[in-house]
């Protein structure tokens, strides 16, 4: 029997890491202390497009990816930056900010709305296409 569901999750989440508008991340995207990490499947973004800019990292490796003792360990992780975390409409992204944070991983953020919400706000998007 499931005992919380995933809007739970996610605004329990949205009480544990900073949540931003795509007008406040607009603002910071371009500041070399942070760097924009879409989780989106790779579909996603051949279909829909990306952030210029935004470092694909997909779900299922994030935390695989930010454990510096995982075998897939990424540096970057490591930098110090702050990471804002988006996907497709605000509640995957939540859910891996939380993850994030749980590991450790500051500072950590999320985008309401994910690329959803900035692509309706007519933000600049690039095509990706397939390799």
């Amino acid at each position: 029997m499931i005992t919380k569901g995933v809007k739970e999750l996610c605004t329990e989440a949205e009480e544990i890491i900073e949540t931003l508008t795509v007008q406040e991340v607009m603002k910071v995207r371009d500041d070399p202390n942070v760097e924009l990490v879409d989780i989106r499947d790779i579909r996603e973004l051949w279909r829909d497009g990306a952030i210029p800019g935004a470092w694909h990292v997909p779900r299922g490796m994030l935390e695989f990816w930010i454990d510096p003792q995982s075998p897939y360990a990424k540096e970057r992780f490591q930098s110090g930056k702050k990471f804002i975390i988006f996907c497709a409409g605000g509640l995957r992204s939540a859910l891996a900010g939380r993850a994030a944070h749980e590991m450790g991983l500051r500072p950590v953020a999320h985008m309401r709305g994910g690329f959803g919400a900035w692509k309706q706000a007519g933000f600049p998007v690039e095509t990706v296409e397939k390799k």
